[in-house]
């Protein structure tokens, strides 16, 4: 039994929790800030440390106590998100971790944030199926605020990227055009909560990049937010009251299904192109109902298994820390980071073994 006590601070959520075998959620304590960042509209750097610095021992402290571990020194492992994320951010975290594992003596293990939400389908969760422990090739899609990539995990620790954004993520596209509609901030929720009345159809929206080519897995959202742009005028310019609540909800319902169709068409052409065993998708624009739904659809034709995580560990938390940690630990005869470790801002996913391109 390996029981991690694990710490995320990449972004504006500080969370801390307990993981056992890579698997079993002990405890997962996530103190958001989206109510601070709200007026801004978007995440503000130096308010996500400062507030960091506040939570950071508490949450530590409740992940414990709700766990039942009396102490730091009866787990075997800590952990902690090094990069990618904000500098000052990730440095609230990594000191946290670094100090404890200093005091307690227990080796310190250093997770890339993007393997986090892949071994976030790792973790088991009441009303869904956790991954197999191996069933590769897998189709991975990484969607959240600012990433979305497209990877080929050929084993635990064995990636290929097949594509990513070429600029913008589509949750920093979802958060743009929720600002452009006056809709507020995260622009994902906001987006979901406007669509659920509207007519998907009523504006035909570009599907960028989904012609076969160089660019046939990568991703690419600015041209959409674009083109919402350019809708929004030409109402404007007619006449049309951009605060009516159904030409809004139109809007984010037409905007919304044009990012469905193109994640989950990307995701389906890799999967068959590399015989992917199985699929899934991670990070914070995975708890988009329509996405998921879409997906559920696509992939069921495809008798294909579609694995996404429960609401509560697509948003950054530290359980997907200690399960993508307990696999390396597992996986590479327990080499652990020492205490010079440092924060990486834009840490790449990493390389667990050589894997041909």
């Amino acid at each position: 039994m390996t029981r991690i006590l694990a710490i995320e601070t990449s972004c504006d959520e500080t969370a801390a929790a307990i993981v056992e075998n890579g698997r079993h959620l002990l405890s997962n304590v996530v103190a958001t800030q989206i109510e601070l960042h709200s007026r801004f509209g978007g995440v503000f750097p130096e308010v996500a440390s400062r507030q960091h610095v506040l939570a950071i021992q508490p949450a530590i402290q409740q992940a414990l106590q709700e766990a039942g571990v009396a102490h730091v020194r009866a787990l075997d492992a800590i952990a902690v998100t090094q990069g990618p994320g904000l500098a000052g951010s990730l440095l609230v975290g990594v000191n946290a971790a670094k100090g404890l594992a200093f005091a307690s003596g227990l080796p310190l293990l250093a997770v890339n944030h993007l393997e986090g939400h892949i071994y976030s389908n790792w973790i088991e969760a009441p009303g869904r199926p956790a991954m197999p422990e191996s069933n590769f090739p897998a189709v991975i899609l990484i969607v959240s605020g600012g990433h979305t990539e497209l990877i080929l995990m050929s084993g635990h620790g064995q990636y290929r990227q097949l594509g990513a954004t070429l600029d913008d993520a589509a949750g920093e596209a979802f958060d743009k055009v929720a600002r452009l509609l006056n809709l507020g901030f995260p622009g994902g929720p906001a987006m979901q909560r406007t669509a659920q009345t509207g007519n998907a159809q009523r504006f035909a929206l570009p599907r960028p990049l989904l012609q076969n080519g160089e660019h046939r897995f990568n991703f690419s959202f600015s041209g959409l937010k674009t083109a919402m742009l350019n809708l929004t005028r030409q109402l404007a310019a007619k006449g049309e009251d951009l605060h009516d609540p159904q030409l809004l909800a139109d809007l984010a319902a037409s905007f919304q299904v044009a990012v469905a169709d193109v994640l989950v068409h990307k995701m389906a052409d890799a999967a068959a192109t590399f015989g992917a065993r199985q699929v899934c998708i991670c990070g914070g624009v995975s708890a988009n109902a329509l996405l998921r739904s879409t997906a559920q659809s696509r992939f069921d034709a495809m008798h294909l298994p579609l694995y996404i995580p429960p609401l509560s560990l697509c948003t950054d938390n530290a359980a997907m820390i200690g399960a993508a940690a307990f696999y390396r630990w597992r996986d590479t005869t327990k080499m652990a980071n020492g205490l010079s470790l440092d924060v990486v801002p834009n840490l790449p996913l990493p390389h667990w073994a050589v894997v041909g391109e």
